[in-house]
């Protein structure tokens, strides 16, 4: 498994990322008080299987799973930071929740990956101006992130840039959840954690195909693991955003391929 894609192959993942974000972008304007998540996960699946692609999280199991994850989509909802299941025990959204959809598809064989975080209906932003102060700042975590993955930096300047606009905007990252290498398979080597690591880590190339994923929260950023084997929440009740995109390492600037 080559960690440098091809051009043809880049073509593909190009073309699959548009498909990843035209299918966010829809779920997301779904999105309101009184929907389910049950509902959302199958709009996602209906409209991946319209574009030609396959769910990529869908019975994929990961590294330490104990069982296949169920659902075409991750929702995670306030304190849930990431793999939050819309299909069991589904959930009904409330007015003002913190909502992020995390999706992966293959096309042709290649995979993407891609999130977004919203919110469910209008909320109350006297009240909770934290709220889209957290998305804003994940949002400008990852265009921090994606413009230091250029050829010469190093996979851990990315998590370095991730943290100072934590720190910055007053989140954290949260604790052992990074992102990682894409393509050929849904997670590929180096893992790219998103905060500050010493020592020295892989050297970023031209041709890497990188899922750059920050995930801030309130608080300290430690995390648990919840009973269904795939939720991770945030241990202080803190509540979470995540934003994500598949990028491409070019010589001049990384290019994205999930708009």
């Amino acid at each position: 498994m080559s960690k440098i894609k091809t051009e043809a192959e880049i073509k593909i993942l190009k073309e699959g990322g548009k498909k990843l974000a035209m299918v966010l972008r829809t779920v997301g304007k779904e999105v309101k008080p009184g929907v389910s998540t049950w509902f959302l996960n199958e709009k996602a699946k209906s409209l991946i299987d319209k574009a030609g692609g396959k769910a990529a999280f869908l019975n994929y199991t990961p590294e330490g799973a104990l069982r296949p994850y169920p659902a075409s989509i991750c929702i995670s909802i306030n304190d849930e930071i990431v793999h939050g299941i819309p299909n069991e025990n589904p959930k009904i959204l409330k007015d003002g929740d913190i909502v992020t959809l995390d999706c992966g598809i293959s096309y042709k064989g290649l995979f993407t990956d891609s999130a977004i975080t919203v919110i469910a209906g209008k909320g109350d932003k006297e009240k909770d101006k934290n709220a889209e102060k957290l998305i804003r700042a994940t949002e400008e975590a990852l265009i921090a992130a994606i413009k230091v993955a250029v050829p010469g930096n190093r996979i851990n300047d990315i998590g370095a840039a991730i943290e100072k606009v934590a720190r910055k905007r007053g989140f954290s990252p949260a604790k052992d959840l990074g992102g990682h290498s894409v393509g050929h398979a849904i997670h590929e080597e180096p893992y790219i954690p998103n905060y500050k690591v010493s020592g020295k880590s892989a050297l970023i190339e031209e041709g890497m195909v990188l899922a750059i994923e920050p995930m801030l929260v309130e608080g300290k950023g430690d995390i648990k693991l919840m009973p269904d084997g795939y939720t991770y929440s945030t241990k202080d009740g803190g509540r979470a955003a995540h934003a994500e995109h598949t990028v491409v390492i070019r010589k001049s600037r990384p290019e994205i391929l999930t708009l």
